[in-house]
């Protein structure tokens, strides 16, 4: 049953699975752009009966408030919002400090693992670990604007100044938000077609039609300097897992396995076969199994 905490003025809609075990921690999930905690529809039931299981929406997404986006340049209005990991990570800080009252292991998909590992590093011994579920790999971050081919580059100032309209960005938030787009994007999401439903297409499609939904897409397309997960990683002191799909049209799988030998934090790298952006609920069988093995060990 949805509950709502309210937050900075703003509300947080939230649900919780929980079989009344007796463990030392709770789950908490976080997901991904346009996304909400119903993405988790396979996983939070199969968790709780191993841990307490929290599921919440972003700020911006699902029935969580929707406010105003402000910009770094822009003036700060009483009711905007900036749209960043930093707050989006204090607001999984402060969750876990009200809501959830114990020590949390986090498990974040696509940008909600990056919003796991910066929150994880805030929380200090509030977290005893973190899930990456295809971890966002923001390519088109300014710092890693040399990757870039050189027209990319050289088109780079009209872009951002053309995003920050919001004629522009409404523009596109509105071609996206139809269920036909959003079906078209899950095929490629999900290669192996999966769980392709009309639930899944209702839980994307029906946030897109509130009032500010699209100032949470004009807040988002406009990160273009924020944290990058390799150098979050780097200094992480706690336990990091990864879960990877095999064909992720986004986030490749040689950047996951190049991570894997690179950061001391990061303990295993499970690879699903045949799987994309979303394995947890393009293969949720497959991945609560990697899931609960990974609690259980925490525990």
């Amino acid at each position: 049953m949805k509950q709502l905490w309210n937050w900075q003025n703003l509300e947080i809609a939230w649900k919780i699975e929980d079989q009344e075990t007796e463990t030392p921690i709770a789950i908490v999930l976080i997901h991904g752009f346009g996304a909400s905690k119903d993405h988790w529809r396979f996983n939070q039931k199969a968790i709780s009966s191993i841990a307490p299981c929290y599921a919440l929406d972003l700020i911006g997404f699902g029935d969580s408030s929707q406010p105003k986006s402000q910009l770094l340049y822009e003036k700060k209005q009483t009711e905007s919002f900036n749209y960043c990991f930093d707050n989006w990570s204090q607001q999984i800080i402060d969750f876990c400090d009200q809501i959830v009252q114990k020590p949390v292991l986090l498990i974040g998909n696509s940008i909600g693992a990056v919003i796991a590992i910066k929150a994880s590093e805030r929380l200090e011994k509030g977290c005893s670990g973190v899930i990456l579920i295809d971890c966002a790999q923001r390519t088109m971050d300014d710092k890693r604007l040399t990757e870039q081919s050189v027209l990319m580059r050289l088109m780079r100032p009209l872009i951002k100044t053309l995003v920050r309209q919001r004629f522009l960005s409404k523009a596109l938030f509105a071609n996206a938000a139809k269920p036909i787009f959003i079906e078209k994007i899950l095929k490629i999401a999900y290669p192996s077609g999966n769980n392709i439903n009309k639930q899944l297409i209702d839980i994307l499609y029906k946030p897109t039609q509130r009032e500010g939904a699209s100032e949470a897409f004009r807040g988002f397309i406009n990160l273009f300097d924020d944290y990058l997960a390799p150098d979050l990683l780097k200094d992480l002191g706690i336990p990091v897992y990864l879960i990877w799909g095999e064909r992720d049209p986004w986030e490749p799988i040689q950047e996951a396995k190049k991570w894997s030998n690179s950061f001391k934090c990061i303990k295993s790298l499970d690879v699903i076969a045949n799987a994309g952006h979303c394995p947890h609920d393009e293969k949720p069988e497959e991945v609560n199994a990697i899931l609960l093995r990974i609690i259980q060990e925490a525990i």
